[in-house]
């Protein structure tokens, strides 16, 4: 509202209310937006903790979904290759190659050191 219009409003109830109750009458008008503005504060937030709360809700209910499609995949898995599961649910840990060398000559342990069949000989 602008000036000339909050103007006009106090002119119009000056002269509708009168001097003497027009304190009280702004005094009881203010009260009523004060306590109208309260309840449309209490109002939103609530509204407000609602919906946080459905986010929440929602949230959960779609965790608690992709837990039950997680056991369902390994459940599957299970059934088709158990050992591949097995493996996958370890951690899967790539094979030990030996190096080229360790191929061409076998290796004997004793009791002090390694030795290989042709150092025997």
């Amino acid at each position: 509202m602008g000036f000339f219009e909050l103007l006009l409003i106090a002119i119009v109830s000056l002269v509708v209310i009168g001097p003497e109750r027009l304190p009280e009458t702004v005094r009881t008008v203010s009260l009523w937006i004060g306590r109208l503005k309260r309840s449309l504060r209490e109002t939103r937030s609530e509204i407000e903790k609602q919906i946080g709360a459905d986010d929440i809700r929602r949230q959960l209910h779609n965790e608690d979904v992709m837990r039950n499609l997680e056991a369902t995949k390994r459940d599957i898995e299970q059934s088709i290759d158990p050992e591949r599961a097995h493996r996958i649910q370890q951690g899967y840990q790539a094979p030990v190659e030996a190096p080229d060398h360790a191929h061409s000559q076998p290796v004997t342990r004793d009791s002090e050191h390694a030795t290989t069949d042709s150092e025997k000989s």
